[in-house]
């Protein structure tokens, strides 16, 4: 059949996630609305290996990884868009290590930075909560130096400020799950419920994420606070959706 020109990469919250299943349908109503050529693995997609490399089992990951790789030379597949920073950053820098390299790498704010700007989607509608606060990432952030791209897609929605948070871009805090983290148990204050107080802090209704792992410990840190009704966890998907009037 015909070839398709990117691969969707879901990933395992993507696929396996009640909560973040939501983000994979949004995004895919977003590359059908634009007419964006892609295909997904479905059952011979693997996980990435990420996490299994954070936390030491570099012959797990190797295994993996090969795997990977071995399914991407079959389907000829080297664009690949991605909804989860941990996945865009190993397949974007990691995966060369084992000798092969893609030609492109997206994250999924990027690639819908993209169709706003070539006209393919239009965000025609304000969305519920005019405030909304964006969390950085630390692997879209931090480690890959994407900033400017969810706040854009942000501004671009009709009647909408972002309100920063005290500590964000290159100064922003961890949600408290990256690195293995979400696995361990923590002494002390939760990062987690730090990280959501100063989100509720800013005012917001929306806390606007990017990230699966950031997505889980937000939601949980407002549940904590007691705020759910008044404050969503959001992908920023979820948010064009909205503002495209598809939702």
């Amino acid at each position: 059949g015909a070839h398709a020109e990117f691969c969707y990469y879901v990933g395992c919250a993507g696929s396996f996630d009640d909560r973040y299943k939501k983000v994979s349908r949004n995004f895919v109503k977003i590359l059908n609305k634009a007419g964006v050529s892609f295909a997904i693995l479905g059952v011979e997609e693997g996980c990435c290996g990420d996490t299994v490399r954070r936390l030491g089992n570099e012959y797990l990951f190797k295994i993996m990884v090969e795997q990977n790789i071995e399914t991407f030379k079959r389907y000829n597949i080297k664009k690949i868009i991605t909804t989860c920073p941990h996945g865009y950053n190993t397949l974007k820098n990691e995966y060369r290590q084992f000798g092969y390299e893609l030609d492109e790498v997206w994250h999924h704010s990027e690639f819908i930075l993209k169709l706003i700007k070539e006209g393919k989607i239009k965000l025609s509608k304000a969305v519920d909560g005019k405030l909304i606060t964006y969390h950085d990432s630390c692997y879209l952030g931090r480690h890959n130096d994407i900033y400017d791209a969810p706040r854009e897609i942000i501004k671009a929605i009709p009647e909408t400020e972002l309100k920063e948070m005290p500590r964000h871009y290159d100064r922003s805090f961890c949600c408290g799950a990256g690195g293995g983290l979400m696995w361990m148990e923590e002494h002390g204050e939760r990062m987690n419920f730090n990280r959501s107080k100063e989100a509720i802090q800013t005012g917001a209704s929306v806390i606007a994420v990017a990230c699966p792992f950031c997505m889980t410990m937000l939601e949980d840190g407002v549940k904590n606070e007691g705020k759910e009704e008044a404050v969503k966890t959001l992908d920023l998907t979820e948010i064009v959706v909205k503002s495209m009037g598809e939702a």
